[in-house]
């Protein structure tokens, strides 16, 4: 039996396997639950862990870079639509993405999947180019945050906040414009307008974006040091079966009736509401029910400045993963 540590955060879709209904053959898993933040920095920087949830932001740059210490798996634990993230100061005068030209825009980290994903859809259907704005990278709510994985994109105003101030206050007091983030800021206050969404009605342009471009954003996939893979090759396609299955599990839960899995007391029309728009398979994980997602996204990096070349997408994964048994 071998032994190896995942970090990962607490999710339905990955409830099985840190609470043992999901075993990989062979493989006895010791299951840290952790903040994306300190996975992401602990693993990328110091590769403490064996397997690890990872920004894909980062392991694309990483392997832009011809790193090879870390490799994926088409796993995803982590997706969201991010036209909801973009917040804006209730002075700025920005009242439509266009508006958002000449502006000063935090963001925790230029590289975060979060930001590459918003800027994409900014630039593909508005016409506004990271270049067209200046970027402070700093930490939301802490001071002094710096990138795991630091680019410095040609062409692109990039800098950092000062090291007393979080981006959240920037924002309220007006010394940057807008934020793109992944949490939602403490400052963001509906009732006073003083810091609100670009778009007032996100969850319609999210899903208008959806229909349009069949594309649900990939946030994380799933990382496993090298010299796992080198000694023990069957882990790769081992640990993506038993994601999957746990996955799995995870979903048939959300139709579930007998009792509620999920304090949402509305969970069983809307998952039936999310199959009706995007169908039995709505959070897919595998490279080729994924290829377009993955595709747009090694654009949106190339084209953002943080890789020199569009990789095909197979260099991402490990090859045992680009494709599974059928019986």
């Amino acid at each position: 039996m071998l032994n190896l540590t995942l970090a990962c955060g607490h999710y339905d879709r990955t409830e099985a396997l840190r609470d043992g209904r999901v075993r990989p053959d062979g493989i006895r898993l010791n299951c840290l639950t952790l903040k994306v933040e300190e996975t992401f920095w602990r693993m990328m920087q110091y590769r403490e862990f064996d397997v690890a949830e990872t920004s894909l932001g980062g392991y694309v740059v990483r392997r832009g870079r011809g790193l090879d210490d870390l490799v994926a798996i088409p796993v995803f634990p982590s997706r969201f639509f991010r036209q909801s993230c973009i917040f804006v100061h209730g002075g700025s005068g920005i009242d439509a993405p266009e508006d958002l030209k000449g502006k000063r825009i935090g963001l925790p980290e230029y590289q975060m999947t979060a930001a590459v994903w918003a800027r994409g859809v900014l630039a593909d259907d508005y016409g506004v180019r990271p270049e067209d704005m200046e970027w402070i990278q700093g930490g939301l709510e802490d001071p002094g945050r710096l990138p795991f994985e630091p680019v410095q994109p040609t062409g692109i105003r990039l800098g950092f906040a000062p090291s007393d101030r979080s981006l959240a206050q920037m924002l309220a007091d007006g010394d940057i414009q807008a934020l793109i983030t992944a949490r939602t800021p403490s400052t963001f206050d509906p009732g006073t307008g003083r810091v609100r969404r670009l778009f007032p009605e996100p969850w319609k342009v999210e899903r208008d974006y959806f229909d349009r471009t069949g594309i649900f954003p990939i946030m994380h996939t799933v990382s496993i040091r090298s010299e796992v893979l080198d000694e023990h090759p069957w882990v790769a396609a081992t640990l993506m079966k038993a994601f999957s299955e746990a996955k799995n599990l995870a979903v048939e839960d959300l139709t579930q009736t007998s009792a509620l899995p999920l304090t949402l007391p509305f969970l069983t029309e809307h998952a039936y509401q999310t199959v009706e728009t995007m169908g039995d398979d709505f959070w897919p994980y595998g490279l080729e029910s994924n290829r377009k997602t993955l595709e747009t996204f090694v654009r949106y990096m190339h084209e953002q400045g943080m890789i020199e070349h569009r990789m095909p997408i197979e260099e991402l994964f490990a090859p045992s993963t680009h494709r599974t048994f059928r019986i």
